[in-house]
């Protein structure tokens, strides 16, 4: 791809306009990333004017603190008004935040937490796979950046599935946000990618013949991602700032420029009228149009087929992540565009039925959570419906980052954690995820659901497969029995509809509402059955919840009626179901005279499920004595509590 001296005159002008852009709007805004912007603008200027305003191809500017850099270049282009950016960039109520937002025409995906945009750009490499399209997906990243696991995640998935199609850029500027690369965590990166299986290619990234070679050299990959090292100099174009950065020195990584400094890097930046020119008669030609994101809204309908739900009968003895599993399959047969995330756990999470019959569409991230769900998000934004499956504690701990930028993102990811809880049993309890939901509470574009049998189970995954927006359904690791109505048919039969946040009533009653979730509803009934033979005169309202962000009238009618409530949990109580009832009864203003959580409180060692249910004292029995405690209270007390 030889560069014409038209079009080093375009691409001058062009970088030179872009540069201005970036002074211009840091130093108003007195705040931002300049160095590195000014460092790696050359590269987007070559990879924009030449490629992406011709083809759209998908971009992921994964070390998104150089914002500036690629809203300069949309501003040239006429994706976005130049004037307003330079005036509101990093002020309140602008699109132009301080890092990469997809709310900006032209940006695919918002990024900031560095390492993420690599394995989202994976996933969207991997999209264009998987439709058989022959489109490159661009990704730039920092030198610095690289010493996040997840790119080395990423490194490998890509060689793995054997992205030719992924371009990676990496600002080789020797410098990070506190010092030198050298000085901070030296690496060597072409050994590094050269050994994880990608093609290396060294280039002068303020070259523009040598970038444009490196570019052409990296479209003729036939079974290789592509990395281009682009040794760059940090604030290059502006004297004051060069000088700094050929010392490998941070200073303006993340400063804004002074009024003074500012106007004396403007002079440096000064277009001729020639160039003036060259830029006028290119924004007259060019017709590119920037994608813009559309404005979903949470729980939208899609289009998918979900088939017919299954009802296991009462005989049936499964765990609810064998129902997932084989919904997801039935899923899988339907509908060409779901596809399936693990993280070397197929057979424990229950993607293998998938597997077996769409082995293309399972995607085998090996342990690497949080590429997977990152990877997950591409993937979402690229048409897809992807199921990313891992247990509850490696999902929302180790990935929880990479959960919340797929939550600000909007994307559409479906994550099924499974092994929640202290139903995984022997394994420990580094492995008994009582914590899970508080991780995933704070994030508003994500919903929260358990289920409690294998046929609730099956019509939450056909629910949440064709609703867009991110869910994260856990569950526990041993078998449950089906749930039946009062004569032994199942409770969630084909006739049942689920509804996010819906409550349902497994057996009715006035005395005491006892609201269970998972596998807590199994021992809610035992301990209903037991009080029904040695108290029958107690009547208990047993109410099944499923997500602790939203309770329907169902429960709140109930609460109401009886006015005291015990919750029941397979998690802790400080950031679970029995808390968020607690804050909504408050909110709601409803008067009540007790109200009792029971949940596993601290950590517990290894054993069954039941053995830890005794030993958590959240089992039928020690449910049986706490309603009987609350209700003798009432003997004591008639006092009513307020929330306000």
């Amino acid at each position: 791809m030889p560069v014409s001296t038209k079009q080093l005159e375009l691409l001058e002008a062009f970088a030179m306009s872009c540069r201005r852009s970036i002074i211009e709007m840091t130093s108003n805004a007195k705040s931002g990333h300049p160095g590195g912007s000014l460092g790696s603008i050359d590269y987007l200027t070559l990879l924009y004017t030449s490629i992406i305003c011709k083809t759209n191809e998908p971009i992921v500017i994964s070390n998104g603190h150089i914002s500036p850099a690629l809203y300069a270049v949309l501003a040239e282009l006429g994706a976005i008004n130049k004037k307003d950016l330079i005036k509101n960039f990093r002020h309140s109520g602008s699109i132009f935040e301080g890092h990469v937002a997809r709310s900006v025409p032209g940006v695919w995906y918002g990024t900031g937490p560095l390492g993420i945009g690599a394995s989202v750009a994976s996933g969207f490499a991997l999209a264009q796979k998987l439709q058989k399209q022959n489109k490159k997906v661009f990704v730039t990243l920092g030198d610095g950046e690289s010493e996040e696991g997840q790119i080395y995640e990423m490194m490998n998935f890509a060689t793995k599935y054997k992205l030719n199609n992924l371009i990676a850029f990496v600002d080789l500027n020797h410098v990070q946000l506190s010092d030198s690369v050298q000085n901070v965590m030296p690496h060597d990166l072409h050994k590094i990618f050269t050994a994880c299986g990608w093609e290396v290619i060294t280039v002068d990234g303020h070259s523009f013949q040598k970038l444009s070679q490196a570019l052409g050299q990296a479209y003729k990959s036939k079974n290789k991602p592509v990395v281009i090292l682009g040794e760059t100099i940090m604030g290059r174009g502006v004297s004051f700032m060069e000088n700094t950065g050929r010392l490998q020195q941070s200073t303006w990584h993340g400063t804004a420029p002074t009024k003074e400094q500012t106007q004396k890097a403007l002079l440096e930046l000064t277009l001729t009228k020639k160039q003036e020119e060259i830029l006028a008669n290119f924004k007259k030609q060019n017709t590119w149009k920037a994608n813009k994101t559309q404005d979903i809204k949470t729980l939208t309908k899609l289009k998918i087929k979900t088939g017919i739900a299954k009802t296991y009968s009462a005989t049936d003895s499964l765990d609810c992540r064998t129902a997932y599993g084989k919904a997801l399959l039935d899923l899988g047969k339907l509908n060409s565009n779901i596809v399936a995330l693990t993280a070397d756990l197929a057979e424990s999470v229950k993607t293998n039925f998938f597997k077996e019959k769409f082995p293309a569409r399972h995607i085998e991230c090996g342990i690497a959570e949080q590429h997977m769900l990152s990877c997950a998000g591409g993937l979402s934004l690229s048409g897809f419906i992807p199921f990313a499956s891992t247990y509850g504690v490696f999902m929302t701990s180790r990935a929880k980052d990479q959960a919340r930028v797929n939550d600000i993102n909007k994307t559409n990811v479906k994550m099924v954690a499974t092994h929640c809880g202290l139903s995984v049993g022997e394994d420990g309890p580094t492995h008994q995820a009582i914590d899970d939901i508080g991780s995933m509470l704070g994030f508003f574009n994500t919903m929260i659901i358990e289920p409690s049998d294998p046929n609730q189970t099956d019509h939450i995954i056909r629910y949440v497969a064709n609703r867009y927006g991110n869910f994260y359904v856990r569950m526990g690791r041993h078998k449950v029995p089906v749930l039946t109505k009062e004569d032994g048919s199942p409770f969630f039969d084909a006739k049942y509809k689920y509804q996010y946040g819906r409550s349902d009533i497994l057996r009715p009653g006035k005395d005491l509402t006892l609201c269970a979730s998972g596998s807590m509803v199994c021992e809610a009934y035992k301990a209903y059955e037991n009080l029904q033979k040695s108290h029958p005169k107690i009547s208990i309202e047993l109410v099944i919840i499923n997500s602790p962000k939203i309770f329907d009238a169902t429960i709140i009618e109930s609460v109401k009626k009886t006015k005291k409530v015990l919750t029941l949990e397979d998690h802790n109580t400080h950031s679970g179901f029995g808390s968020e009832l607690a804050r909504h009864i408050i909110t709601k203003n409803i008067s009540i005279q007790k109200f009792e959580m029971m949940g596993a409180d601290e950590y517990q060692m290894s054993s069954t499920a039941q053995e830890l249910y005794k030993s958590a004292k959240i089992s039928s029995e020690f449910i049986e004595q706490k309603i009987l405690q609350m209700l003798q209270d009432k003997k004591k007390s008639t006092r009513t509590f307020f929330f306000f």
